[in-house]
């Protein structure tokens, strides 16, 4: 037989619920307290984001046709399109 007893998840004990109380206070704590602050850096997290955006969203979207597929993968010589 299996006598294995399903732990009580950790979020619903006692300490749990002091936890999630605890972190919504500090939360709520943090944007109403330092929002001039996230104001203030608002343009410089736009503009980081853009070269962040280039190097992780560039790949995959068939930007590099015929690369790798040698002769096979490129224009006819007569310049017409596939």
């Amino acid at each position: 037989m299996n006598d294995l007893v399903a732990t009580p998840s950790r979020w619903r004990s006692p300490l749990g619920a002091f936890m999630l109380v605890a972190g919504a206070v500090g939360l709520y704590y943090l944007l109403t307290e330092h929002v001039a602050h996230f104001r203030q850096a608002l343009p410089f997290l736009f503009l980081l984001a853009c070269p962040l955006m280039h190097l992780f969203h560039g790949h995959g979207h068939d930007g590099h046709h015929g690369h790798g597929q040698g002769k096979s993968g490129a224009q006819p010589e007569d310049g017409s399109e596939r």
